[in-house]
């Protein structure tokens, strides 16, 4: 697809939180303040950075893929694939209703374009996108592959037996994104089990890592990624610790874990879309 603008993407960004909230609010159900938090990232990989077709074939030969291993912030990403192409943005009405493609997490029994795995069993995403890079690497497939994960997350012993293995296997054309925003669903990271330093403890398993200081900036994460793919192809993976704040964007639902997974009622959609302009057209 065409690279999109900074300008293009920020008003973009607009109408995608003002989706997540209205998506959340209607079933009364989900996962707002991540998905508010990780706009800017769907942004930049899917507006700029990503090889990627919204004609989509599982296989993803010749394209870029993106795998989401916090699957419980499939708002955005929903929002986002709809709002690049991939399906009907009047399908976001459907959100984790009986039947509907768009559950609570991304799952692959209903064939819902852009979604390879289901996702949100905590640990297992880097896993999955190991095996996606070494199987691009066998087919001879330049292409790069993208996964996010959550800081909380990080205390899934999985995610350290996957991180040992990409290094020493030379999974060179993969690039992992920490969500760094410092709360899960129970607190404070730092409260429920500290994770110390993330960065010397990637750089010690073999990996090359990089800080997005402010991951809510969309130049920032972008030219953050663009570092991470110039740092590519050497025997080495590379990750992102990327800042973000939860539920950026809507300022009653920031600077605290209390809206991981709470829906806004009306009074509150009404406030946060006060301050979310419509840029696209609500579904």
């Amino acid at each position: 697809m065409p690279q999109k603008t900074i300008a293009e993407l920020e008003k973009l960004g607009s109408q995608i939180r003002r989706d997540i909230v209205r998506m959340v609010h209607a079933c009364q159900s989900g996962h707002p303040g991540g998905s508010l938090g990780c706009v800017e990232y769907f942004l930049a990989l899917y507006g700029r950075m990503m090889n990627h077709n919204p004609d989509f074939q599982m296989d993803g030969r010749g394209e870029d893929l993106c795998f989401v291993s916090n699957g419980h912030i499939s708002p955005v990403w929903y929002s986002t694939l709809a709002r690049f192409g991939y399906f009907d943005v009047a399908e976001l009405g459907t959100f984790r209703k009986l039947n509907s493609r768009l559950q609570g997490h991304p799952a692959t029994h209903e064939h819902l374009p852009g979604i390879r795995v289901a996702s949100g069993s905590l640990g297992q995403g880097l896993s999955v996108a190991i095996g996606a890079a070494l199987a691009k690497k066998l087919n001879g497939d330049s292409s790069i592959v993208y996964v996010l994960m959550g800081d909380g997350e990080q205390q899934e012993g999985q995610v350290w037996e996957a991180a040992m293995f990409a290094p020493h296997n030379k999974v060179d054309n993969l690039i992992a994104t920490i969500d760094y925003n410092g709360q899960q669903i129970d607190g404070p990271v730092d409260s429920i089990l500290s994770l110390l330093d993330l960065k010397a403890k990637y750089e010690a398993f073999g990996w090359q890592v990089l800080m997005i200081e402010n991951g809510n900036r969309l130049e920032e994460v972008s030219s953050g990624i663009e570092k991470a793919k110039s740092l590519l192809g050497n025997g080495r993976p590379v990750l992102l610790l990327m800042k973000t704040e939860m539920g950026f964007g809507v300022d009653f639902m920031m600077h605290s874990h209390k809206w991981h997974g709470v829906a806004p009622n009306d009074e509150q959609l009404a406030l946060a879309l006060a301050q979310l302009p419509e840029t696209e057209g609500d579904y």
